[in-house]
């Protein structure tokens, strides 16, 4: 009998107890859990990352530098770790979608970051492409000096390089001992970079390049101030460090580098690269997929290509690569020229937006040359502007070495840098108050640089690439993309040599020979990165395929890729979700509306 009373005062519990977690009072709680942790842990990414968070506008660690010290590598893994762990301990249930996500999203992130811990990327910070020598001189282009507190907090900043500097050869150290070493021929061109600025006179080096002009509020006695103690910091702080570095790399570290390019050379490679292609492409595809994705990918653009040829009266490509390289018409004549051309078609872009998206971004874009210190390896890309404008997004042009460069892949890069891509994309994220600034601040490789690879192909779809050999040079960018999937998989996972990949290159391909060893040497610096542009394509290409096949005469271009964009840069698995669903709902709507026909069928 006592055990009947139990079950029976058991079973009424039950129901109350559930009821009482589903109550709107405990699905407020849950969710104010959520947003809370959502901003604690945006606040210490912000602690911990001052670099990153001056980059974002958030001035308030602007005199602090990031600390590369294995305590502090340490206790940010454990930090994630507590993180996780709080994450998943949030129940979701009831909360609208996009919250729901929020949380999913992030913990995605967190167990991606401790995945990757095992592999020690730390322990070979440096290359060509990337590392404190070339991201720090790069700060000056990012930060704002409006105040004398702006000025004040990067001299403190110069002062703090060294260490470090110091910390980021420290790691390096380690890395040489357990083997995790980019390759040799690389790090002779560290040498050269890190040399260039350590012996660049104080007055012309990029870090005093803030001091070169103050804003007209500045008193006299204030500008005299900052400038003496800005030269003092670089010449008694940064140009020793940058001695020491480059000391370090030239006789230490270089000689040790690798011998062979792929990444299944190193210590766990293949698992690390597995890794990375995972974390790149945000799909499932193995590199033996990608590959074969790749070479299919490499014969159908160069159909059209071959086409373009035929139309401009040439037999075959070779003929017509031949004629490409020796045309004047198609080579620049200033480094001025090169930025003219990339402001007309983004201002010719702007025009034909409102065609193609229901929403734009505030945030202006501005056209800005790379500093001739890094010119020679780096390639033309986007730099985002603060979410609160107080510094403009700007492509960062590359115009050196002007009169050997063609004209030829301008206007495409323009598109994919500018708008309709990296900006629309990243400006419109920025302005979405309805996700937390983590998600505002996302960068998916597969998405963003998918997205930008897309917006290309919109220049034609808006009525541009008028002049064939422009829309040549658009397939080669494109072809260059496709390449990049047989080539980084073949140097990572398939054991190719370094000539390997420069063959496949001028097989397929009129792209210059400078861009060559450079494209080539940045698969070798930075495995599986490449691989995320033209799956993230395809990957969008095919959702709106899927987007037209269902909705038929009732689908919006507009509508599409407004979102594609709503969420922010997603996984590709969960962008996918997303549009499936948006699909529907979109069904559902136009069944309830009755017969309509849209006017806008792209």
């Amino acid at each position: 009998m006592r055990f009947s009373i139990c079950l029976l005062a058991l079973a009424v519990l039950i129901p109350a107890v559930m009821t009482a977690a589903n109550s709107p009072a405990d699905l407020e709680a849950r969710r104010k859990a959520l947003n809370d942790l959502l901003h604690e842990q945006w606040e210490y990414t912000m602690r911990t990352s001052p670099i990153y968070a001056s980059i974002l506008g958030d001035k308030r660690y602007n005199d602090k530098i990031d600390d590369f010290s294995q305590a502090a590598i340490d206790d940010n893994l454990e930090q994630s770790r507590r993180f996780l762990a709080r994450f998943e301990a949030i129940d979701t249930t009831g909360f609208p979608e996009q919250e729901s996500l929020n949380k999913q999203l992030m913990v995605r992130d967190l167990r991606s970051g401790l995945e990757g811990a095992r592999f020690k990327p730390w322990e070979m910070p440096v290359n060509q492409f990337g590392g404190i020598h070339i991201d720090a001189p790069q700060l000056v282009s990012i930060l704002s000096f409006e105040s004398v507190k702006d000025y004040e907090d990067y001299i403190t900043r110069l002062k703090l390089l060294p260490r470090l500097f110091d910390q980021n050869i420290e790691q390096m150290r380690k890395g040489m001992a357990a083997g995790l070493m980019p390759p040799k021929i690389l790090l002779e061109q560290v040498v050269t970079q890190a040399n260039g600025i350590a012996t660049t006179a104080v007055e012309q080096s990029p870090f005093t390049h803030p001091f070169d002009k103050f804003p007209d509020s500045f008193s006299e006695a204030d500008r005299k101030r900052l400038r003496e103690a800005g030269l003092a910091a670089v010449k008694d702080s940064v140009i020793p460090a940058y001695v020491k570095f480059t000391a370090f790399v030239r006789d230490e570290y270089a000689s040790k580098g690798r011998s062979e390019p792929g990444a299944w050379s190193l210590p766990d490679g293949p698992a690390w690269y597995a890794f990375r292609v995972k974390e790149s492409t945000t799909t499932n595809l193995s590199p033996e997929e990608i590959h074969q994705i790749g070479l299919a990918q490499v014969k159908e653009i160069e159909g059209r290509m071959l086409g373009v040829a035929h139309q401009l009266g040439y037999p075959d490509l070779k003929t017509f690569y031949t004629a490409l390289k020796n045309d004047p018409k198609l080579h620049p004549h200033s480094r001025e020229e090169i930025l003219d051309l990339y402001r007309k078609h983004i201002d010719e872009m702007y025009t034909k937006l409102p065609e193609m998206f229901g929403r734009l971004p505030k945030g202006k874009l501005e056209v800005m040359p790379i500093e001739e210190f890094r010119e020679k390896e780096a390639s033309t890309h986007y730099v985002q502007g603060t979410p609160d404008g107080s510094r403009k997004a700007h492509v960062m042009v590359n115009t050196g070495d002007f009169a050997k460069r063609t004209t030829l892949d301008i206007e495409t890069t323009a598109y994919h840098e500018g708008v309709p891509g990296h900006h629309l994309q990243i400006a419109i994220a920025q302005e979405l108050p309805e996700l937390p600034p983590f998600r505002r601040q996302e960068n998916y490789t597969a998405y963003t640089e998918g997205w930008a690879l897309y917006s290309e192909r919109l220049g034609k779809e808006a009525g541009f690439f008028q002049d064939p050999y422009s829309y040549y040079g658009h397939l080669q960018d494109d072809m260059l993309r496709a390449i990049r999937l047989v080539v980084d998989t073949g140097f990572h996972y398939k054991h190719w040599s370094r000539q390997q990949v420069v063959d496949f290159f001028h097989d397929h391909s009129a792209i210059d020979e400078p861009e060559v060893q450079s494209e080539t040497d940045r698969y070798m610096a930075w495995p599986a990165q490449a691989l995320g542009y033209k799956i993230g394509q395809l990957e969008i290409l095919k959702l709106r395929q899927y987007s037209k096949d269902q909705l038929g005469g009732k689908f919006d271009v507009r509508s599409f890729h407004d979102e594609v964009l709503a969420g922010g840069a997603l996984p590709m698995d969960v962008l996918s979700t997303r549009v499936h669903e948006w699909v529907g709902q979109q069904k559902a709507q136009a069944s309830l509306s009755g017969p309509k026909t849209s006017t806008n069928q792209n």
